[in-house]
């Protein structure tokens, strides 16, 4: 009996229109792009702890080039996806044979990151290694408050709902990653107005991408949601990087 399809829970349009609009604002000055720098740099962290020399890489998401960089200069052969189509949940990647690959901010909007994971490893050459980053359920709280607080006492879907540890876990569990890994680290940023988290969010392909979102917001739930938000508001964004191997 074939397996039931998974629930659709994001629109694939909208997932690209919203990546294809940061590969855009990615080429003006002063984009944001702190989450991918730091999922960046903690790869590179991590490959150099494991003591992991890929010779031929496969990048998803890598929109700024930071680590395709550093491992072009380590002599790394790098094959880049482009971070608007990103992992296809239903089609293997058309190579293979790779030492590493890595998925950036690209998992954790997919209906299916189970069939996504699945085809992360078979793209993999035995004993290659897999690591994929990308914001975890513990993040923007204070986002998460001040809509609730703007819709009132009808709350809609306005925000995605996001993998935690247990749920990543068992997702490579199902997956079939060897040596499986989980870990979650918390990353704050400060920001001067909800204007400017929002902006951020668009400039890296953080926009709301669910089929059915919830209605706009009024000119009057904009002011409460602001007001709700603050000024001068730290906010928290949880890396969550899931790590394992093919045996």
């Amino acid at each position: 009996m074939d397996a039931p399809a998974p629930p659709r829970i994001f629109a694939a349009a909208r997932r690209i229109a919203n990546r294809r609009r940061a590969d855009k604002l990615a080429r003006t000055d002063g984009a944001a792009r702190y989450l991918l720098d730091d999922m960046a740099e903690d790869v590179a962290e991590r490959l150099a702890f494991l003591r992991h020399e890929p010779g031929n890489a496969l990048l998803i998401g890598d929109r700024f080039g930071v680590l395709s960089n550093a491992l072009a200069a380590r002599g790394c052969t790098v094959h880049a996806v482009d971070a608007a189509t990103g992992l296809d949940e239903e089609q293997p990647f058309p190579a293979s044979g790779f030492d590493l690959a890595v998925s950036l901010s690209a998992l954790d909007t997919l209906n299916d990151p189970v069939g996504a994971l699945i085809h992360m490893r078979g793209a993999l050459a035995p004993g290659g290694l897999a690591i994929a980053s990308l914001c975890g359920a513990g993040s923007l709280p204070a986002l998460r408050t001040a809509m609730l607080t703007a819709d009132g006492d009808r709350p809609a879907p306005r925000l995605h709902p996001m993998i935690d540890v247990r749920a990543g876990a068992a997702l490579l569990q199902r997956a079939g990653w060897a040596n499986p890994v989980v870990d979650n680290r918390s990353l704050a940023v400060r920001f001067s107005s909800l204007t400017s988290l929002v902006s951020d969010l668009r400039a890296q392909g953080l926009s709301n991408c669910l089929a059915r979102p919830g209605p706009p917001l009024t000119r009057a739930q904009v002011a409460i949601a602001s007001e709700a938000f603050g000024q001068g508001t730290t906010e928290t964004f949880e890396i969550l990087t899931l790590t394992g191997w093919r045996l």
